[in-house]
Order: structure tokens, then C-alpha cells, then sequence
């Protein structure tokens, strides 16, 4: 719910100057628009700031669960969820999971430098090896053991 001290002066003032109308007398269709009107425009700026907090609660629950089981906990629509993601964070829902499975893989076999690539998909939550070393060429260019090579040779990009 919004409350007096956190609309804009602007919207206070057009609010007191309704309510003002109002104490005249029966409200006319003019005050009946305006009211509508900031109503609409209190609820559009009600979802703006609901963006960034939907965005950041969606990041959270992509890293173990797919859009629509996150769409369903957060109690939105898959379309909404995905339109606001996508308005807020710059990319898609699709393609922010993609990235996070990605940086998950390589920081696990930063770490530990004798795990199995399959165990590594595994746990990053790929379905299986292959589709690991796809993910690794579509991003980064390379295999995931050359990437890693690469990285080791120079520290400083980690």
C-alpha cells in the first residue's frame, strides 16, 4: 500500500486538491476522472517499484529452480516474471539461468582441480557432460578444459 510520505509532493497536492473538491459537494465526473486517473497512475508506479524487488527475489530462485516453479512461488505469471526480468536485469530469465549454470561449472572446477567433468555438470545442474562442453563453446568459445587452462595461466582474469 502506498502511503502519504512516500508519493511524490506533486501527487499530494492533485490528492488534497480532490479532496478539497470533494468537501464542495458531490463529486462531479470531473473529479471522478481525475481520481481514476491517479489511481492508474499510483498503481503503474506501485509496479515500477515492485520491478527491481520481483527481479532480484527471481535471480535468487533461478540458481534451483526453473521459471515457471519460480513464477508459481513468488505468485506471478510466467509472462510478467519474464517481461519484468527482462526490463529490469537486461537479459532473459532464460539466458541469466544459462550464466549462473556456467559460473557455477567453471567456480567448481576452479576449485577443484580433479573433479570429473561429469560430476561438474552434475552438480551445476547440466544434464550431462555433453551438454556442459556445449554450453562452455556457445559462451566462452572454447572447452571447458581449455578455458580453464586459460584461466590458470593467467590469474589475474579470475
Amino acid at each position: 500500500m502506498t502511503t502519504a510520505t512516500s508519493l511524490p509532493s506533486g501527487v499530494i497536492r492533485l490528492c488534497a486538491c480532490c479532496e478539497r473538491v470533494c468537501e464542495v459537494g458531490e463529486p462531479g465526473p470531473e473529479a471522478q476522472i481525475l481520481e481514476s486517473a491517479i489511481t492508474e497512475r499510483l498503481a503503474i508506479a506501485d509496479e515500477r517499484r515492485a520491478g527491481p524487488q520481483l527481479a532480484l527475489d527471481t535471480a535468487d530462485r533461478l540458481t534451483s529452480a526453473n521459471v515457471n516453479a519460480v513464477a508459481v512461488d513468488l505468485g506471478v505469471s510466467e509472462r510478467r516474471l519474464r517481461r519484468v526480468f527482462r526490463e529490469t536485469v537486461g537479459v532473459s530469465t532464460k539466458a541469466f539461468a544459462r550464466l549462473t549454470r556456467f559460473h557455477r561449472a567453471l567456480h567448481a572446477a576452479h576449485e577443484d582441480g580433479h573433479a570429473s567433468w561429469g560430476s561438474i555438470a552434475a552438480t551445476a545442474g547440466y544434464y550431462d557432460e555433453a551438454h556442459l562442453i556445449a554450453e562452455f563453446r556457445a559462451i566462452a568459445g572454447v572447452t571447458p578444459r581449455a578455458l580453464l587452462g586459460e584461466l590458470r595461466a593467467d590469474p589475474s582474469v579470475v
